[in-house]
C-alpha cells in the first residue's frame, strides 16, 4: 500500500469514528433529553423525526451530490454539520425547547445521511485499490466510536454532568478531528458527471442499470433488515432497557455500550471470517444472531438476560452494513452508483426507521415494537445469499494486490 493511500485510508478512520462518536454522545443521554424537554415517548418519536426528515434529504441528495462534486466537499460538508447538530442539540436540551433538539437531530440527519453515502463510496474505492476487505474494518471504527462516545455517556449521566456541556466538548473533540482527516481525501472519487446538468455519455445508462439490477436489490434488501436492526438499537436501546426491563437509565446506558462493543468486534474480527468463508454465509449466520439476540430481548422477562442477549444483537447486526456495501460494490460495472444505491437504502432503514418504531412503542411498548426488526432480520436469513461471491478462495491477482 502506498504511502498516500495509507494516509486516505487512516482518515477514512478518523471519518467513521466522528459519527460513532456523535451518535452515541447524545443516545446514551436520551433519558436526560426527553426529561428535559418533558415529552413522552411519541413526542420522543416526533423529536427524532427532525432525524428521519434530515436523513431523508441528505440520503436522496448524495447520490447526485458526489456524482458532481465527488466525495471529497460531500464528506467535508457533511461531516461539519455532524459536529454543528452537537452543538445545536445540547443547546435545544438546555433550553427545553423540543423543536431546537428537533432541528439539531435534522441537521445530524442531514450530515449523517449525505456524508456516510460517499464515506462509503471513498472506502469502496480503498478496497477496490488494496485488494483488502477494508469497509468491515471501515465499519469498526464507527462502532469503536460508539463505545468510546457510550462510554463516557454513561460517564456524564453517572455525575449528573449537564447534555450542553458534555455534547458541546464532542464537538469540540470530532472538529479538531475532522481537521487533521480532511486533508488526506483526495479530489474526483465518486464523480461521475462533467458538468452540473448532465452525466457523462457513459455514466447514464449505468445509472439506470443499476435500478433494474435483480441481484443489487437483494442485496438491498439485506442491507436495509439489518442496518434497521443497527438504527433501532442507536435510537431505542437506553429506553428500551429502562421502559421496558425496568433498569436505571445509567445501566441502560451500560447495556448500550455492551451492544456497540459487540458491535466493534464483530467488525474488526469480519474480514477474517470473510476472507476464509465467504460473505454470504457470514451474513446469514449474522442475520440469524441478531434475530436470536432481539428475540430474546422481546420475549425474555429477564432483563439480565435481555442485557445479555443484547450482545447477540449487536455482534449480529455488526457486519451487515459493511459485508452489503462491498457486495454491491464488485456486483457490476459503474460501483460507485451501485454504492450510492445500496447505501441510500441502509441509511433510510437506519436513520428512517427507528423514530417510526416510536409510535408503535407509545401504543404497544418498545419491547413489542421491536417485533418489527425481528421480522425483518428473519428475512435477511433468506436474502442472504444475493451478498455472495467474494469466498476464502483470493485470485493470484488479487492476492498480489493485498499484499503490502
Amino acid at each position: 500500500m502506498d504511502p498516500a493511500t495509507r494516509r486516505r485510508r487512516a482518515a477514512l478512520f478518523l471519518f467513521f469514528l466522528i459519527p460513532g462518536l456523535s451518535i452515541s454522545s447524545w443516545v446514551t443521554r436520551t433519558p436526560d433529553i426527553r426529561d428535559q424537554l418533558d415529552v413522552s415517548t411519541a413526542q420522543m418519536g416526533i423529536v427524532l423525526f427532525g432525524l428521519s426528515i434530515g436523513s431523508m434529504i441528505g440520503i436522496l441528495s448524495s447520490g447526485t451530490l458526489v456524482a458532481r462534486f465527488g466525495t471529497r466537499p460531500v464528506m467535508g460538508v457533511a461531516t461539519l454539520l455532524v459536529i454543528l447538530s452537537m452543538a445545536v442539540i445540547g443547546g435545544g436540551t438546555m433550553l427545553s425547547s423540543a423543536p431546537a433538539t428537533t432541528a439539531g437531530l435534522f441537521l445530524f440527519g442531514a450530515g449523517m445521511g449525505g456524508g456516510e453515502v460517499a464515506i462509503n463510496i471513498d472506502g469502496a474505492d480503498v478496497e477496490r485499490i488494496t485488494g483488502r476487505t477494508v469497509l468491515p474494518t471501515l465499519h469498526g471504527f464507527f462502532s469503536l466510536g460508539t463505545v468510546v462516545g457510550a462510554a463516557f455517556g454513561i460517564l456524564c449521566t453517572a455525575v449528573s454532568w449537564p447534555v450542553q456541556w458534555h455534547l458541546t466538548a464532542m464537538a469540540a473533540v470530532t472538529a479538531a478531528m475532522f481537521a487533521y482527516a480532511f486533508r488526506a481525501i483526495p479530489h474526483a472519487v465518486g464523480k461521475t458527471r462533467d458538468d452540473g446538468s448532465r452525466p457523462d455519455a457513459g455514466a447514464a445508462p449505468a445509472e439506470v442499470r443499476v435500478w433494474k439490477d435483480p441481484r443489487l436489490l437483494l442485496i438491498g434488501g439485506v442491507i436495509l433488515a439489518m442496518a434497521l436492526a443497527e438504527g433501532s438499537a442507536n435510537d431505542w436501546l437506553p429506553l428500551l432497557m429502562v421502559d421496558g426491563h425496568g433498569v436505571d437509565p445509567a445501566l441502560g446506558s451500560a447495556v448500550y455500550t455492551g451492544f456497540a462493543a459487540a458491535m466493534t468486534i464483530g467488525r474488526f474480527a469480519g474480514g477474517f471470517f470473510i476472507d476464509r468463508l465467504g460473505r454470504a454465509p457470514v451474513v446469514r449466520a449474522s442475520a440469524i444472531c441478531a434475530s436470536l439476540g432481539i428475540a430474546a430481548v422481546v420475549f425474555a422477562d429477564s432483563a439480565v438476560l435481555a442485557g445479555a442477549a443484547v450482545l447477540l444483537w449487536g455482534l449480529g447486526a455488526s457486519l451487515g452494513f459493511p459485508v452489503t456495501l462491498s457486495a454491491a460494490g464488485d456486483s457490476g460495472p459503474d460501483s460507485a452508483a451501485r454504492v450510492s444505491l445500496v447505501a441510500m437504502i441502509g441509511y433510510v432503514a437506519f436513520l428512517v426507521g427507528p423514530p417510526c418504531l416510536g409510535f408503535l412503542g407509545e401504543h404497544y411498548g418498545l419491547r413489542v415494537a421491536m417485533i418489527v426488526v425481528l421480522a425483518f432480520t428473519a428475512v435477511a436469513i433468506i436474502l442472504a445469499p444475493a451478498v455472495g461471491k467474494r469466498s476464502a478462495t483470493a485470485s493470484p491477482a488479487t492476492e498480489s494486490a493485498a499484499r503490502p
